[in-house]
């Protein structure tokens, strides 16, 4: 048994085997155990949420409060959430999430573990929602061409039916997007700010023919919180000067076709321009974009570029911003936007 530091004045608690033991003080005789279930958390039930350094605190957070029945506990954030019910009064909001630990006081909840080996399975978005998974967030995903660590990817497991790979994503100008070559090929930012997650990574996912193919969707939202998206099959990154490939534009998208206009064109970069011009289109422009250079015209560069300038109200110097021509036009720069990739399966 371990003693906590002595602000804890009420409980002492240990922790043994994914096992909190609740401990009262003599003043309090009160004993609680909590069992872990491992990669899980209870869903839309909790009152409180705190960062913590440890699941012991939380747990005593827990331990102290009379409506807490259980909690849930991120190793990776270090966030606690105190519950009002528990998973076997609500099964069907118990769900698989990676990195989590859940507790209550049913000695059964530990069958309920899933591993670590359990996880390794997992190559996609689409995949860990078909398993469970329904909390958006930072996960790791195991596709084949990315290493045995895997890739670390935030998914989007509520946006039209979840299971998105979030690969770019745009909303404070806190990243700075006017990257050379190789900073587009590893990837840069943070997952759960703004981010790009790699050319390189583009390839292998959508280069692995067994999940059959890909869909690309953007969101957008302008300076008034109004929301738009498209959609596109057939999404593929190719090697080499990662073309950007798009099949269909799905006809009920709401923001207008901004891609066809570079469908086929090689990515390009300050350093690394993919045109004949003397001064490239990402130079021109601020960014680094599929730019199509239509009869070697600067002036022809996008129709979108959603890697473009940041800039804090819509107004946008020319095209340099965050754009999509075909919904708000090329002088306005989005508030927000994301791109993001699921697989459609074999």
């Amino acid at each position: 048994m371990a003693q906590l530091d002595a602000g804890f004045k009420l409980l002492n608690l240990v922790i043994l085997s994914g096992v909190v033991i609740v401990i009262g003080h003599q003043c309090h005789p009160l004993q609680q155990t909590m069992y872990a279930a491992e990669n899980r958390a209870l869903q839309g039930f909790a009152y409180a949420t705190k960062t913590l350094r440890s699941r012991v605190i939380c747990g005593r957070e827990c331990s102290m409060d009379e409506r807490c029945k259980s909690f849930n506990f991120n190793d990776c954030n270090e966030m606690c959430e105190l519950n009002l019910a528990t998973r076997r009064e609500h099964p069907e909001d118990f769900n698989a999430t990676q990195g989590s630990v859940y507790f209550d006081a049913d000695e059964d909840t530990p069958l309920y573990s899933l591993t670590d080996s359990s996880l390794n399975r997992f190559a996609s978005c689409k995949m860990l929602l078909d398993a469970g998974y329904r909390l958006s967030g930072v996960y790791t995903i195991y596709p084949e061409g990315v290493g045995n660590g895997g890739l670390r990817i935030y998914c989007d497991m509520e946006t039209d039916g979840g299971g998105w790979i979030v690969f770019q994503r745009r909303q404070d100008g806190s990243v700075d997007f006017y990257r050379k070559w190789t900073e587009y090929q590893s990837g840069f930012g943070d997952l759960s700010g703004e981010f790009w997650l790699g050319n390189d990574n583009l390839v292998s996912l959508t280069s692995n023919d067994s999940h059959g193919t890909w869909e690309l969707r953007v969101d957008l939202e302008d300076w008034e919180g109004n929301t738009a998206w498209a959609k596109y099959s057939d999404f593929q990154i190719s090697p080499g000067e990662y073309n950007l490939n798009i099949g269909q534009y799905d006809a009920s998208s709401t923001a207008g076709d901004s891609l066809e206009y570079h469908k086929g064109i090689a990515f390009s970069t300050q350093d690394h321009g993919n045109d004949d011009l003397i001064i490239t289109c990402a130079f021109i422009h601020l960014g680094a974009w599929w730019f199509n250079h239509y009869n070697n015209n600067i002036n022809n560069c996008v129709h979108s570029n959603l890697n473009g300038q940041y800039y804090q109200d819509e107004h946008a110097a020319g095209d340099r911003g965050v754009h999509w021509q075909y919904w708000k036009g090329s002088n306005y720069s989005m508030k927000t936007c994301q791109m993001k990739m699921r697989a459609m399966g074999p």
